[in-house]
Order: C-alpha cells, then sequence, then structure tokens
C-alpha cells in the first residue's frame, strides 16, 4: 500500500511540474511576443507603405501618427490637398493619386478622345507630384467597352507619349495599376501582368512602369512568384490585400506573404509595398501592424 501510494504521489508531482513547466513556457512566450509587437523594430529591407482609402473610417491624421508609430515610410494614394498631413509625420507618399470626377480606373488612356484633356491632367499632376518630392503617379487603362486589347494597348501608348518627355523632364514615374476584372473592376482593359508589360515596351520609357497588385493579380493569373522574377524591370510599386476577400493578409487567405516578399526581395526591388486589404477586424490598426510584421521578412 506505501509503494502504490509513493508510486501515485510521484506520479502526481511529475505531472504537476510538467503543467507548471508548461505553463511557465506559454507565459514566456506570450511575454516574448507581447515584446515583439510593442518593441521590435522592422528589418528595413522592404519599404513599407499603407493605402489611406482602406482606412476611411480613421482620421488621416491618426493614420499617419499609427503608420509612423509602426515603422511605415508612406502613406499611398494622397492627393495634394492631403500631401502636408503626410509631410507632418515624416511620411512620404509612394504613389500619389490621380482620381477626380472625370478620370480613374474606368475612364483613361485606351481612349483617343480622351488624350487631349488626360495629357492636361497629368501635366498638373506631374507638377504637384515633382513640386511635394514624391515620385511615383499611378494612372489606369480604363475600361474595354467593346473596345479589343490590341487596340487598347496601342491608344493608352499613343496617349501616355504624349505626356512622357513631360514626367520625364520632371523625374515623375507614370505607373498603371494592374487590376482584377474578374471580383471588383469587371472590363478594366489592363487586368493582366502580359498586357501591361507589352505596353511598358510599347512606351519605351523608364518612366513609365506597373503596380502590381498581389491581390488583384492572383485573381486573374495566379503564378505570383514567378510572374514577379520574370518581369520585375517593369514593375515600380506593390499592393497587398489577402485572397480571397480583400481583407487580412493572414492565415485566413490563401496567399503566403513572407515567400512573395522574398521573391520580391530577391529582384533587388527597391521601391515600396503598400498594404490594401480592407481590415475586417475592430482593431484595424492591429491589422495593419500584423501585416506589415507579416511582410517585414
Amino acid at each position: 500500500m506505501t509503494t502504490h501510494h509513493s508510486r501515485r504521489d510521484a506520479i502526481k508531482k511529475v505531472a504537476t511540474m510538467a503543467l507548471a513547466g508548461t505553463a511557465l513556457s506559454s507565459l514566456t512566450n506570450r511575454v516574448a511576443a507581447h515584446e515583439n509587437a510593442v518593441g521590435e523594430k522592422l528589418k528595413g529591407r522592404i519599404n513599407h507603405s499603407v493605402c489611406a482609402w482602406c482606412y476611411n473610417g480613421i482620421p488621416l491624421e491618426e493614420l499617419c501618427k499609427a503608420a509612423k508609430d509602426i515603422g511605415i515610410q508612406s502613406i499611398d494614394l494622397l492627393g495634394p490637398d492631403d500631401f502636408a498631413t503626410a509631410k507632418k509625420y515624416d511620411l512620404t507618399c509612394a504613389m500619389v493619386a490621380s482620381n477626380n470626377k472625370d478620370w480613374g480606373i474606368t475612364r483613361g488612356w485606351n481612349r483617343l478622345e480622351h488624350h487631349d484633356k488626360l495629357v492636361e491632367y497629368f501635366q498638373h499632376m506631374i507638377d504637384e507630384t515633382a513640386k511635394a518630392g514624391f515620385t511615383n503617379l499611378i494612372c489606369f487603362s480604363g475600361n474595354r467597352d467593346g473596345l479589343d486589347d490590341q487596340q487598347g494597348l496601342e491608344n493608352c501608348a499613343s496617349g501616355l507619349k504624349k505626356i512622357m518627355g513631360y514626367a520625364e523632364k520632371k523625374k515623375v514615374t507614370l505607373v498603371m495599376e494592374l487590376l482584377n476584372s474578374k471580383v471588383n473592376h469587371a472590363d478594366y482593359q489592363c487586368d493582366h501582368t502580359a498586357w501591361g508589360v507589352e505596353l511598358c515596351k510599347a512606351i519605351g520609357s523608364d518612366q513609365f512602369k506597373l503596380l502590381y497588385d498581389i491581390y488583384h493579380m492572383q485573381i486573374m493569373e495566379g503564378d505570383v512568384i514567378r510572374t514577379i522574377r520574370e518581369n520585375q524591370q517593369y514593375i515600380a510599386h506593390y499592393h497587398t490585400g489577402g485572397v480571397p476577400g480583400r481583407n487580412e493578409i493572414d492565415e485566413t487567405q490563401e496567399l503566403f506573404y513572407p515567400a512573395i516578399m522574398q521573391a520580391v526581395l530577391d529582384t533587388g526591388f527597391k521601391g515600396f509595398v503598400a498594404q490594401e486589404f480592407v481590415p475586417k477586424r475592430p482593431d484595424k490598426l492591429g491589422s495593419l501592424k500584423q501585416a506589415v510584421g507579416i511582410c517585414d521578412i
């Protein structure tokens, strides 16, 4: 009986010690994770930005302050009226917006009848971008509206060539965004990387490149890493987003962003990667910080 009790007591003691060790290890891990979350500096290999429109419920001033605290260096898709707010927090605008009531995603460079007014508008926006000390200005192809892809490409090239000399003089890069036409932007013409690359070749200027939106191109064509490797010389900027849904870029979606970011770095890319997901969780800025941490390889 004494032997039985002794064995049982010893087993209890070992079990208690094991549980205590597990609890201590768990506590240590949680403390370490907390310390990393609040104190660890970013590695500095990726230049981080964030798209302002994804945080419309948060005042720009508050977003800028949070971005600065996280270690983000830029706010994407600002217009001239908001440049001063970003600069107040020592942030750049790695991609300047070019949407207004007349021009944007659906109405762009693929229509000859738009060219004269677009040249006038973009000359103004190039001036504003250069005056602020920024270097990238977004542009769009426009929707097909029955226009075949070859004609659309030729029209975009002929129109953009009219403004490229001015962009080169001002050292501003016009950057056309690749968007999906399957889920979000029905009928948009610049919806495949190959089409955008052919447009870059047709224009033939280092001041015209592509915005490779990882979310959009995963939907349209997949094969993200190989596409980045093969076309890196035509890419000026990257946007993120979880697929499906365009929400957080964590384990809830199908893309593995650390591997994609490594592929981007392997190309020698020195530009910016901007978070462009729409936070689903109540703590939107927490989701932003998490996303930057995922991409900060």
